[in-house]
């Protein structure tokens, strides 16, 4: 018997994934076998998996009873923190798309295509992106079209283009959208002069007429040929398409963040000896840094933790983020869009298709750091309640208290009446205190912020 079958491989007839003993499996089923062996044998998987572009498996005796319909199981490489793209920046999944389009250019020189193009097929691991999905290939059929078409450009080019020519935030419609966006949505979304580019005329305008016609009219479709180079030419266009879509951040909050957010030299420098200090002292392997902004503190965890995931609500701060992350080669950083008020809920069938942020994985610390004031204040979560939440993230936690004398919560009252008289640092050590033991406390020399260190009660 299967321990957990994983909610977002239920649709392929191909095989799913499931979990046993804290390891994710992946079983091919019967019908799936000819691919399986073309796959194997070609010399695609291979190729795949030496250039870092498919996640590499093994092929393993079944951890339990095997269900009907078996024929293969498949110990992959464990991804340690799975991601979906509507918590990715504008440049991850302009990544995951070329990346997707490399494969899939890969795959018709070994005779095979991929079935479908789905952005939840791509993980990141080490700074970069890779494929997941071993069951995605079939074996290629002269003059037929690429099945996966409407899917990618729904996945990956409606987004992309939405996000680079309107609004970098409209990424957020595929927590609405799990199967892409519509592109007739899409194309009333985007400013008509963005069909000036050929591609996104092709691809987002023309296929969405070429979708109406033959199915909201209920017209049988009239299949053409496509020949295998011809194939590659849309690939190849798809790919220019993608590669001219741009977004640069400019201005905004994130570019004070480098600066130390308010903090001078010799303060700024104490708080990061500080926070480099506890993480020594705590030696966590995964770190969740929360309100990461550009990810100044993300690299001082990287300094000792394997892995650290940096969060932050603002798409630029995101994005400076992963620019730096890759321009560096760095491995340890996953950067990530997060709103803590509002985070990735469970989504789609049964709500068990896409995993809620918590769900997914529990890090062994996390920062908090110039981050309490946003949500305290801002948002009028009390700190009890703020508490209890970080107590369910990780068992330690290091947390920057930001008092209202403080410049920043100053700005943040001015426009409002202040109705928070438990906002003080006696107020927020007894409401920690309620779930956290606090192991140390500092004030940063020149400033009347706080660092702690505390530890979850058992």
């Amino acid at each position: 018997m299967i321990d957990h079958a994983i909610g977002a491989s239920f649709r392929d007839p191909s095989g799913f994934v499931f979990r046993h003993e804290n390891q994710i499996y992946r079983q091919v089923n019967q019908s799936y076998a000819d691919d399986y062996a073309t796959l194997m044998q070609s010399g695609l998987y291979q190729t795949l998996v030496e250039q870092n572009r498919l996640i590499a498996h093994e092929e393993v005796e079944p951890p339990t009873a095997a269900p009907p319909g078996h024929y293969r199981t498949l110990l992959p490489t464990q991804i340690p923190f799975v991601s979906y793209p509507y918590e990715w920046c504008f440049s991850q999944l302009k990544d995951a798309a070329l990346l997707t389009l490399r494969v899939q250019r890969l795959a018709l020189r070994h005779k095979m295509s991929l079935k479908d193009a789905s952005a939840y097929n791509v993980q990141f691991m080490n700074g970069r992106p890779i494929m997941i999905d071993t069951l995605s290939f079939e074996r290629y059929e002269e003059g037929r079209p690429w099945v996966a078409y409407r899917q990618f450009c729904q996945h990956f080019v409606a987004p992309l283009a939405l996000m680079s020519r309107r609004d970098v935030r409209l990424l957020e419609m595929l927590r609405v959208h799990l199967d892409g966006i519509p592109l007739d949505l899409a194309t009333t979304l985007l400013p008509r002069r963005s069909f000036l580019n050929r591609g996104l005329l092709t691809h987002l305008l023309v296929h969405k007429g070429y979708q109406r016609r033959y199915e909201d009219a209920g017209e049988p479709k009239k299949i053409r040929p496509v020949s295998q180079t011809a194939l590659s030419n849309i690939i190849e266009d798809l790919r220019n398409t993608v590669r001219r879509l741009d977004w640069v951040p400019n201005g905004g909050e994130w570019a004070e963040y480098e600066t130390g957010d308010s903090y001078a030299d010799d303060s700024l420098a104490e708080k990061q000896d500080l926070v480099r200090g506890y993480l020594e002292a705590i030696a966590p392997g995964c770190v969740w840094d929360l309100g990461a902004n550009t990810g100044v503190y993300s690299r001082i965890a990287a300094e000792i933790a394997e892995r650290v995931v940096s969060f932050d609500k603002d798409p630029a701060c995101v994005e400076q983020n992963y620019r730096h992350v890759k321009q560096n080669k760095e491995t340890r950083i996953l950067p990530q869009r997060l709103d803590l008020v509002n985070p990735s809920p469970s989504l789609g069938w049964a709500h068990d298709e896409r995993s809620s942020l918590a769900a997914r994985a529990e890090a062994d610390a996390v920062l908090a750091l110039a981050l309490i004031h946003h949500i305290a204040i801002s948002n009028n979560v009390p700190l009890p309640k703020i508490a209890s939440y970080l107590a369910t993230l990780a068992a330690d936690l290091i947390i920057e208290f930001v008092p209202k004398r403080d410049p920043k919560v100053q700005t943040l009252l001015a426009t409002r009446q202040d109705v928070f008289p438990a906002y003080n640092r006696e107020g927020f050590e007894a409401a920690f205190s309620s779930r956290f033991e606090i192991v140390r406390a500092d004030q940063i020399t020149g400033s009347e912020r706080t660092i702690y260190w505390m530890r979850r009660r058992s």
